[in-house]
């Protein structure tokens, strides 16, 4: 049996979903193929849940600071149970409207798997065989457990959405954006943490200077950060786990957690797709190889997002898939530009970059032509509530008219400040633009139009 649509989609995640959106208001025939909820990864076991989860830990925070600011209630333990249930209830909504928005658009969605037989030819779950133009493979990645004895004792960050309470003592293992954002979260919800990271830094794709601001925030919140420091195995203790580690963890390290949690990285989903039978080709690290327009070894073939090595951004997923069928099914050729994305870690206080690091415009422009501007402040509430953290903003500038080739936020509102000056990196904006715009005070954001050279 088969049937013959303009586009087959296989993965339902952010960069699926943008993909036969898209497709299917240029008039293309579309089937989409999702064994598991819509929304991948972001919507259920990612951004979403983790922004959900980041926003109870700041309301946790500001609660935690009244008293300290004259008033009369004091922070109190969250409700896990409470919130997961207005957390779900919030993604079963994006659910619905995925579902509304899939029908409206006359898209065929099946709840089932998919594997190429050839390059125009689906198999599904069902032993259906649907024939297609062309096939958009978007089906994203998966958390990795390491190869180490015990490993199936830690969870991942998967593990962590399905908790119902903070365990009192956490480890995890991962100085990346995910081990990050989960030690934050847990520290402010109640947990004790200890971030484990083999390196000698935090978010080694980020500003180094900012990274280490961000590792004496997290250490005055209570966090163990602890560098050079690799577990090599988990073993069972009673009903607890203990973490065998190599490397300076320090006298006063306890190494017995009541759980313990990955984040050392992620693969793609590229297996038991029949992407050999179909001749799609993968890079060294088993992703689906694609051009600058998101064309596979295969004519007709396509991928976006996570199964891909683009950087594992959801806006970066939906922004590709979406230019990639206005190219095929319009004619508007505009490939993705791979400069100057603009990505927040949500810590505490939230990180946020766009465009090169300090090294990076060294290496591009030479040390001569590369001026940094800096800008260390205490937010207001800090300051009135006399709490130490403090912001770091950074300003990247290239050349004799200096123009803005990095912006590097740490602080409040690093994460709402930030997109609009992606706009004007991308635009081309120098520090004498920044300097003419009249600030709003008083506010953090105002600090990145007032860098001068002192």
């Amino acid at each position: 049996m088969s049937q013959d649509f303009d586009l087959i989609v296989i993965g339902g995640g952010s960069g699926g979903l943008a993909g036969a959106f898209r497709a299917a208001a240029h008039g293309a025939s579309v089937a989409l193929l999702e064994p598991d909820a819509l929304g991948g990864t972001c919507v259920n076991a990612g951004c979403v849940p983790k922004k959900a989860m980041w926003l109870a830990a700041e309301v946790g925070r500001r609660l935690g600071l009244a008293g300290q600011l004259g008033f009369s209630s004091s922070a109190g333990s969250l409700d896990w149970p409470t919130f997961i249930g207005h957390r779900q209830r919030y993604i079963g909504n994006i659910h619905e409207s995925y579902r509304r928005r899939l029908d409206e658009a006359g898209i065929a969605v099946l709840p089932m798997r998919g594997s190429l037989r050839d390059a125009r030819t689906v198999a599904c779950g069902d032993g259906v065989f649907l024939r297609a133009k062309r096939i958009l493979l978007a089906t994203g990645g998966r958390a990795l457990r390491p190869s180490i004895p015990g490993a199936e004792l830690g969870g991942t960050s998967d593990d962590f959405f399905g908790w119902v309470q903070a365990p009192r003592r956490v480890a995890v293992i991962g100085g990346g954006y995910i081990g990050v954002e989960l030690a934050g979260v847990l520290q402010a919800l109640g947990s004790q943490v200890e971030l484990l990271v083999r390196g000698e830094r935090l978010l080694s794709g980020f500003d180094e200077e900012l990274a280490r601001v961000l590792a004496e925030d997290y250490r005055q919140s209570g966090v163990g950060v602890r560098f050079g420091c690799s577990a090599t195995a988990l073993e069972r203790e009673g009903g607890r786990v203990r973490v065998v580690v190599e490397g300076p963890a320090g006298p006063a390290f306890d190494p017995v957690f009541d759980a313990v949690l990955f984040a050392t990285g992620r693969a793609p989903n590229t297996g038991n797709l029949g992407l050999e039978a179909a001749g799609v080709e993968l890079d060294g690290r088993g992703h689906v190889r694609v051009d600058a327009r998101h064309d596979t070894s295969v004519a007709g073939i396509h991928a976006v997002g996570d199964v891909t090595a683009d950087l594992p951004l959801t806006p970066v997923a939906i922004a590709a898939a979406r230019r990639l069928m206005d190219r095929v099914f319009a004619g508007r050729d505009r490939p993705l530009d791979p400069e100057n994305i603009p990505s927040v870690v949500f810590s505490h206080p939230p990180l946020g970059m766009v465009g090169l690091t300090t090294q990076q415009a060294v290496e591009r422009h030479g040390a001569g032509a590369v001026s940094v501007y800096r800008a260390g402040f205490r937010p207001m509430l800090n300051a009135l509530a006399d709490v130490p953290q403090r912001s770091l903003f950074k300003l990247v500038c290239v050349g004799a008219e200096r123009r803005v080739a990095g912006v590097h936020l740490l602080g409040e509102a690093a994460d709402e400040i930030l997109q609009g000056f992606a706009v004007a990196v991308r635009m081309g904006a120098t520090l004498d633009d920044l300097n003419d715009t009249v600030a709003i005070h008083p506010t953090s954001a105002e600090e990145v139009v007032l860098m001068q050279d002192t």
